[in-house]
């Protein structure tokens, strides 16, 4: 390999090491910094998947005048379950999980725990053992940019 094809292939390998590098760093972002303005997270994190709490807002959403009603308050629907994070069910990795809980100053092994985040990014209800979504869409109602129409 003559010099110039040596520093093009060192060029090429540390180009593609950066590229590697940025993508590793773009899956610890907190996902919740692409919702600021535009929904109203609701995460609940739970210790495993037969936790009560998590059954409770499941069982409440799937009913359909509770889906509605999130929806139309711009929800989504965040869930960590043994460490394990999604979003409206499609997985996070593991870095997009460990970065929201440590937003949200959660851990994953710890009791279940709900939290409502406003559209301004900021925890705005917490709620261990039940859930009780009627007082969070009160709570959203009440809310400046919920009465503003956004």
């Amino acid at each position: 390999m003559n010099p110039i094809q040596r520093t093009a292939s060192t060029a090429t390998f540390a180009l593609s090491g950066l590229a590697a590098l940025g993508a590793a760093m773009a899956a610890d972002v907190n996902p919740l910094d692409a919702e600021r303005w535009k929904t109203r997270p609701l995460v609940v994190v739970a210790p495993r998947a037969d936790d009560p709490l998590l059954r409770e807002v499941e069982a409440t959403l799937a009913r359909t005048a509770a889906r509605e009603a999130f929806i139309e308050r711009e929800m989504v629907l965040y869930r960590v379950v043994a460490g394990v994070g999604s979003r409206d069910g499609r997985a996070l990795t593991p870095g997009q999980t460990r970065a929201l809980l440590a937003a949200l100053e959660l851990r994953a092994e710890a009791p279940a725990q709900l939290v409502l985040v406003g559209k301004d990014g900021g925890a705005k209800l917490r709620q261990n053992g039940g859930a009780d979504l009627a007082e969070i869409f009160r709570t959203i109602d009440r809310m400046p940019m919920r009465q503003s129409g956004r």
